[in-house]
């Protein structure tokens, strides 16, 4: 026979988890392999990699092939076949066999700033170093009793009791914690939009993951309310690294929907499950100023009573669209929409300014950062 053909069998070898936005090193060995052989996958949606790839000859006759993939969705994902090809010895034919895979991966949220312990040791150091000695007596919480001496306010005098104890008491208050944050997530279609390779909620989830620890380190108890259409989510606020564990696998779970979000429902909801003042982080995307109408006067209702920090994300390439010269009239209109569109985001983000709300818009990879600051500056003011 000019051309010999065996029986083959693959051998996949991936990590079984993959964070969002992140790549690893899916490892294939094919038994019975010939000289030359390529490689080619069935890519799932939610993992990405190249069209083809080469095999290299390994002992025993086996070939293997190292290929880099990306994570580029949530989600459970399946390899199910592997396609192969070579020459015969001739060159005059090209076998392309199919193998079965029968591998998966999941995709889950990035954690990868959590894991590292930078979170960790910013609010840690920050709420319980240095700053935690000047906070103390500026703060509404209760710490403790001491007598009072010379040079001390005296407004911190306790009345009642320096009355029974026919001295002077003075009262001692520190910055309060337990504080109540939510964490609110559009999931609506236009955070399927993607950014820099990636859709936004994924952006978005990756953000309010890092903000959720940071307020677990800092203290407070975290909730969870994600919404499009109509409400969907919405866990209790809880303490400790249970909750995070609970908050990243709810948020692991979340779906790519293609409906329109219901901004008056899911806020006016949201309003009425959170009766404590609390800091409402809401993750969410508009279009223009018309589509922002109801989403700013539900947010007003909002921040009449809560503490909100908007957060949405700029779009690098709108930017960059904003800012070259124009070389024909096509150019001339991509300029003049990409321009618009900024402008009117900027409006929308400055009436949402003069009601009080923290905003935060910043690039995909500089969110997570500016939330934080955020967050950390809220409660160095105390205004929760």
């Amino acid at each position: 026979m000019l051309s010999r053909s065996r029986r083959k069998q693959v051998t996949f070898a991936l990590v079984p988890e993959i964070f969002i936005g992140e790549t690893a090193d899916l490892k294939l060995e094919v038994a019975n392999a010939p000289d030359g052989m390529r490689g080619r996958l069935d890519w799932p949606e939610g993992v990405s990699g190249p069209g083809a790839f080469p095999f290299e000859a390994g002992e025993g006759g086996a070939a293997r092939a190292k290929v880099s993939c990306r994570a580029v969705r949530r989600g459970v994902w399946s390899f199910d076949r592997l396609w192969l090809s070579w020459s015969s010895r001739l060159k005059l034919f090209e076998f392309v066999p199919r193998l079965s895979v029968g591998a998966s991966v999941r995709v889950v949220p990035n954690i990868r700033l959590v894991q590292s312990g930078a979170i960790t040791t910013t609010v840690a150091s920050t709420l319980y170093g240095v700053k935690e000695n000047r906070v103390i007596g500026e703060g509404s919480e209760f710490h403790q009793l001491r007598d009072f001496v010379q040079g001390m306010d005296v407004k911190t005098i306790d009345w009642k009791r320096s009355a029974r104890r026919r001295a002077l008491v003075a009262k001692e208050l520190r910055a309060e914690r337990n504080h109540h944050v939510v964490v609110a997530l559009d999931t609506g279609f236009l955070m399927r939009e993607e950014i820099m390779g990636l859709p936004k909620i994924d952006h978005a989830v990756t953000a309010a993951l890092a903000t959720a620890w940071a307020a677990i380190i800092g203290g407070d108890l975290v909730s969870c309310y994600a919404y499009d259409i109509q409400p969907r989510i919405f866990v209790a606020p809880q303490a400790g690294r249970a909750a995070f564990a609970r908050l990243r696998s709810l948020m692991a779970d979340l779906t790519y929907v293609g409906r329109e979000t219901n901004h008056m429902l899911a806020l006016s909801e949201l309003n009425a499950r959170t009766p404590k003042r609390s800091l409402i982080i809401i993750f969410t995307d508009f279009v223009d100023t018309t589509s922002a109408e109801l989403l700013i006067e539900n947010i007003g209702i909002l921040a009449r009573r809560h503490v909100l920090i908007f957060v949405t994300l700029r779009d690098p390439e709108t930017e960059d669209l904003a800012e070259a010269a124009p070389q024909t009239l096509n150019g001339v209109a991509t300029l003049v929409a990409a321009s618009q569109s900024i402008a009117e985001r900027r409006l929308v983000h400055e009436r949402l300014a003069r009601l009080g709300v923290t905003v935060v818009n910043a690039r995909p990879d500089q969110v997570t950062a500016r939330l934080i600051s955020a967050y950390l500056d809220i409660k160095a003011r105390e205004v929760i």
